[in-house]
């Protein structure tokens, strides 16, 4: 399994975007999590394959309706022990 931390800049708070990431992310069946950073943007950590990190990336660069990505920070991530996909605070 590959892991990877995400980090999204732009008007990405306040517009439902880590409600977006977990349904996406859960519905590909995916472990991980998703929480707001102080300076503005959402970081992501997420477990899975290849192709379902293709997937993930490619529906989160455009994110929900009210979003606006306007950059994407992707680095390799840890091992961590996670059962699902969960909103951290």
């Amino acid at each position: 399994m590959i892991r990877y931390t995400v980090q999204f800049h732009g008007h990405v708070q306040g517009v439902g975007f880590r409600y977006f990431v977990q349904y996406v992310a859960g519905s590909l069946g995916m472990k991980g999590w998703v929480r707001n950073l102080d300076d503005g943007s959402v970081e992501v950590y997420a477990i899975g394959s290849q192709a379902e990190h293709d997937a993930l990336s490619g529906r989160l660069h455009q994110g929900p309706s009210m979003s606006d990505v306007r950059g994407v920070e992707v680095l390799e991530a840890a091992p961590e022990k996670l059962h699902g996909f969960r909103i951290g605070h």
